[in-house]
């Protein structure tokens, strides 16, 4: 039957009285003017639902909130749902629950999902600065915001101090793990694009530095200033250890004593403690053992190899060796981390198999097949490069005894 209903007038909507009991006033097209006994006047839409035809209203809001005309549009609106077979009020459950979750996804909680998840692929110091980083300087200026509001343009702003510092290489990190946390919520269906996919582009790319180290022809400079150095025991072996072992300084200050395989002679970390999150087998050499004999009487009843000066409960700190190297003169010149580039270096000249001083050096191969093969392969190959190497820094040291060669240290501990 066709719907006879004549429409409202906005003057009978604002003059219309209450009575005893509410009633409706009809517009046509299932709008409704509800009237309660308490004067509250509410616009309703009335209809058959999908499938079901069973009748169902709809609160459209109150007048005078929703005048008459804001009320036919919404109206006219949920008829063109019902046209294709869309239940409004489904469709408004629907979404306000993507409103809500637009709002609580906002960007800090869907970085912290991400940093779960990035915990396990990465060591816990590359962790730790991730987050510290993304904390200090990203956070407090998008951590609130819902993820369908995070744009290029406030994203590059939030960086623009950190360009003006000339930080470019911190920048540049940033710029990778927020495109990370973007690509996170497009693939958990947060959000349909990432929006930050270029802005990178928007600042000066970092330049390479190669950080400070000594030529292979400098090794015996460095052994004579390690003699003469007045520096801590402690952080003298570290020195020496890190040199003989070619690991990173995170890696060589954190080295525990349970890692040790004496059996085996060799030194096994743990990939959670490792840059790219792959376990590291290193082969000593007896010089290296030395050290570990040396410096058992000092930490070996503790967990650390090289404990911490204040602390001995904890590690000594990945940057003890840079200050004892600074102290020792040579700032500007080798940092701890170049110990790992003299050696690169001294042992591509040597003629080594360029591969077998990759693995050494615990750089992931990106063949996974053939970083396999290169573990099992390549361990006995290590083990007789390593033992050249630290028979090389012994030579170095002549007439400067290292505390790897010293002997008659060695004896008086024994």
């Amino acid at each position: 039957m066709a719907n006879t209903a004549r429409p409202l007038t906005n003057t009978e909507v604002k003059q219309t009285k209450p009575r005893e009991k509410e009633y409706n006033l009809a517009d046509g097209n299932g709008l409704h003017l509800r009237v309660k006994p308490n004067g509250t006047k509410l616009w309703l839409f009335n209809y058959s639902r999908p499938f079901t035809k069973k009748r169902a209203n709809l609160s459209l809001g109150r007048f005078p909130d929703i005048l008459l005309a804001g009320a036919r549009i919404e109206a006219q609106k949920f008829k063109g749902l019902l046209a294709k077979d869309i239940d409004p009020k489904e469709y408004r459950i629907e979404k306000a629950r993507k409103s809500t979750r637009a709002q609580t996804n906002t960007f800090e909680h869907v970085a912290s999902k991400w940093l779960k998840l990035k915990k396990s692929s990465v060591s816990q110091s590359y962790y730790k600065k991730i987050s510290s980083r993304l904390n200090l300087h990203v956070l407090p200026h998008l951590g609130k915001l819902p993820l369908h509001k995070i744009n290029a343009v406030d994203t590059i702003e939030t960086l623009e101090p950190l360009a003006n510092e000339r930080k470019h290489e911190t920048i540049n990190n940033i710029c990778g793990w927020v495109n990370e946390v973007m690509v996170y919520a497009v693939n958990t269906g947060l959000v349909y694009a990432n929006p930050l996919s270029g802005i990178s582009k928007a600042f000066i790319s970092p330049k390479a530095v190669n950080l400070p180290t000594l030529k292979p022809e400098q090794l015996p400079e460095l052994m004579a200033a390690l003699n003469g150095a007045s520096i801590k025991f402690v952080t003298r072996g570290l020195i020496e250890w890190q040199l003989h072992t070619m690991v990173r300084p995170a890696e060589a200050a954190g080295a525990r004593w349970d890692e040790i395989n004496t059996k085996n002679a060799q030194w096994e970390i743990p990939a959670e403690r490792m840059k790219k999150s792959r376990a590291h087998t290193i082969p000593l050499s007896p010089q290296a053992q030395n050290l570990l004999d040396i410096l058992k009487p000092i930490s070996g009843h503790r967990e650390f190899v090289f404990p911490a000066d204040r602390n001995p409960r904890q590690a000594a700190n990945s940057q003890t060796a840079n200050m004892a190297l600074k102290r020792m003169g040579f700032g500007g010149r080798l940092v701890s981390h170049g110990l790992r580039a003299l050696a690169s270096t001294t042992l591509n000249e040597e003629g080594f198999d360029p591969d077998v001083i990759e693995a050494a050096l615990g750089h992931v191969d990106q063949n996974a097949i053939r970083a396999a093969y290169n573990r099992a392969e390549y361990l006995e190959r290590r083990r007789v490069m390593m033992c050249w190497w630290s028979d090389h820094i012994e030579q170095a040291a002549t007439g400067n005894l290292s505390l790897s060669s010293n002997v008659t240290f060695l004896k008086s501990r024994g």
